[in-house]
């Protein structure tokens, strides 16, 4: 449904519904109603989020254009925390896959104690017990 694929376009460029808005030339109101299914843009308005990078065959077919690199599909902030890893090095991303596991255990008051030296390998988030999690290095 274009509705579904226009909203997330919109948030794979990482834009709010009024910058989209600003985009396409309408108001927010607007952008709402395209993103509900109650209406859908124009073809100009189609041809103004295509200038500011959106696929606009993926919007109106479902087909992804030629030349979209897998992670441009991602969401803005998953592209820099992708990128942002990828920078890293092997230490720095054992750390970040850490904290990540971490945080994702709803453990960030414990992401900073848990920062030292871990073995080389993987890490691997552990049972949780009480207000701490185990952290289990594994090996190569």
């Amino acid at each position: 449904m274009i509705n579904f694929r226009l909203k997330e376009e919109r948030e794979r460029l990482g834009l709010t519904q009024p910058q989209l808005a600003e985009v396409a030339m309408s108001s927010k109101r607007t952008v709402i109603d395209w993103e509900k299914g109650v209406s859908s843009p124009t073809t100009v308005q189609l041809a103004a989020l295509a200038e500011a990078g959106a696929d606009v065959l993926y919007i109106v077919a479902g087909q992804r254009s030629q030349g979209v690199a897998e992670v441009e599909l991602l969401p803005s902030d998953e592209r820099v925390l992708l990128d942002s890893y990828r920078r890293c090095n092997p230490e720095a991303k054992r750390n970040l896959i850490q904290t990540a596991a971490l945080l994702s255990a709803g453990m960030a008051g414990q992401v900073g104690a848990s920062m030292v030296n871990n073995a080389p390998g993987s890490v691997q988030v552990g049972q949780q017990s009480g207000s701490r999690v185990t952290i289990k290095n594994r090996g190569k």
